[in-house]
């Protein structure tokens, strides 16, 4: 069976399709509520109060993190398909609770539902899409996916408040939603395959042997004690929390201004709609250039466009602040889950991948109560400002204490890059892993004696920062054995030296001929 199981976006491109398909339903079924309900809230309901009004999100954010977290987890033991399937089974109530509502109290029902639907389907389309195309083209998958659920969000949300334009707030709008959810469930069921064995696959040739791990060192690990999975888990928590912000407080924002609903939902369309397509971009420069930065200069480009409509009352400005916004999050969105895929082992990934989308999602229910009460407190453009700032810090925070995760395809060095590096004014440090005998023969200048049982106790005085050759004899087996073992212990800019100690003696004494 194992031999029938092949990794990459290419190799499985019917079912990859098939899935970002099925999750561009998932994310219509937020767009449903991206436009309508604040305003509902108001005119329906005749709520004021700004925390009161955004307890929808709350109430969505908190059950769509846990359950994202179980997500993970249920994916591990039981499958995938599963646990898609379900999702979208517990989104069927949603349409008929908000079309049929007599109170808020129906709304807030609504989405719960509604959260634990979002953290079951988006979770396992995620976590399918990181089996099907293993390490390739991570970030792109990712992009990929992003793309589909969040331009979805915008065309629903610009779809509910056109028609909400013509035909009021409620039942029309919502009648989408019955829509979404049949085509999702159909397809789920019928044609979506299995993805787990692929996986499996995976964690058999991965080159890091698994270390047995449980939910509770998962959790911990990814939160907070590895600095990269915690930066990374950091981020999509703020992320979520300009976004949780942006959901409640923009279309007031808009109507507080006199917008009609049919503006607003073109504003509100705007960010997600900008969003989606710039992630197909981002995603696949993200293998590219790396992720640390691109992640730290997204959530700086988001405090950018959040601080401008913070700022501004002109229709353009408003276009211009929500485009920087939704770039900001394409540069950001599908690099972080494309860094946890980097960094987890296969064998205990999806755990960690539900325990990110844990904590990023309880982002939505913390800026919600962060913008809600600010906003009651000191006024809607206070909130929005304050969460400026939190955003700018959450970039801070991953240009100072995350490392690049992403793999370098380069492995190796000639001896001309090795002595051009030695040359110049960057550090290098080279070990030389042979025998004792081996190395006082004869041995680089400046070399470190450091054979593999003494390999990764010479690499701990160094920084996981720095430029590090291994050399043996001849160039191969020992020095890429020892430079794999590096990177994955976090020397991610280790390298082999091709043709070894001799391959590089020969070559400075040829330059010394010339």
């Amino acid at each position: 069976m194992s031999k029938e199981i092949k990794l990459g976006l290419k190799e499985n491109i019917y079912q990859f399709t098939l899935l970002v398909i099925v999750n561009a339903f998932v994310g219509a079924m937020i767009g449903l509520e991206r436009t309508l309900l604040p305003e509902i809230a108001e005119k329906d309901f005749n709520m004021v109060a700004k925390t009161a009004i955004l307890s929808f999100i709350i109430v969505f954010g908190l059950t769509k993190a846990i359950t994202n977290y179980f997500a993970g987890r249920f994916s591990d033991r039981y499958g995938r398909k599963i646990v898609l399937v379900i999702g979208w089974i517990l989104a069927i109530p949603v349409p008929f609770l908000l079309i049929h509502a007599e109170s808020w109290d129906w709304v807030i029902l609504a989405n719960i539902f509604l959260g634990i639907s979002q953290g079951l389907t988006w979770s396992t389309t995620v976590i399918m899409k990181i089996d099907l195309v293993g390490s390739k083209q991570r970030g792109f998958a990712m992009g990929l996916n992003e793309f589909a659920g969040y331009f979805a969000v915008a065309l629903s949300a610009l779809l509910t408040g056109y028609i909400a334009s013509l035909y009021g707030h409620r039942p029309e709008p919502f009648y989408l939603g019955f829509g979404y959810v049949i085509i999702g469930t159909m397809l789920s069921i019928f044609l979506v395959r299995e993805t787990k064995h692929h996986v499996t696959h995976e964690a058999l040739n991965h080159s890091e042997k698994s270390h047995s791990l449980n939910q509770w060192e998962i959790f911990t690990k990814t939160s907070f004690k590895d600095k990269d999975l915690s930066s990374v888990t950091q981020a999509g928590f703020v992320n979520n929390l300009n976004d949780g912000m942006a959901w409640g407080l923009f279309p007031m924002l808009y109507a507080s201004l006199n917008y009609d609903l049919k503006t607003i939902g073109l504003l509100a369309a705007i960010y997600p709609a900008s969003w989606g397509v710039l992630q197909i971009i981002t995603g696949f420069l993200s293998d590219i250039v790396g992720r640390k930065w691109p992640i730290a200069y997204g959530m700086w480009i988001q405090a950018l466009g959040i601080a401008l409509i913070a700022t501004t009352s002109n229709f353009t400005l408003f276009i211009f602040g929500n485009f920087l916004l939704g770039l900001g999050t394409a540069m950001v969105y599908p690099t972080l889950l494309a860094s946890i895929g980097d960094i987890a082992h296969p064998s205990w990934r999806a755990s960690s991948v539900g325990i990110y989308r844990l904590w990023r999602d309880s982002g939505y229910a913390a800026g919600a109560i962060i913008a809600g009460l600010t906003a009651d407190a000191f006024g809607l453009r206070s909130a929005i400002w304050l969460v400026a700032v939190l955003t700018f810090i959450s970039g801070l925070i991953v240009a100072f204490r995350m490392r690049e995760t992403l793999k370098s395809k380069k492995e190796s060095l000639s001896a001309n890059e090795l002595k051009n590096k030695l040359f110049g004014k960057e550090q290098i440090f080279i070990f030389d892993v042979r025998s004792i005998e081996e190395f006082d023969s004869g041995h680089i200048k400046g070399a470190i004696h450091a054979p593999k049982d003494e390999l990764i106790q010479n690499a701990r005085l160094i920084s996981k920062d720095a430029f590090i050759v291994t050399n043996c004899g001849k160039g191969g087996g020992r020095s890429i054995e020892a430079m794999t073992l590096l990177r994955n212990k976090g020397w991610k800019n280790s390298y082999w030296l091709e043709g070894g100690y001799l391959g590089f003696n020969e070559f400075e004494n040829q330059e010394d001929k010339i």
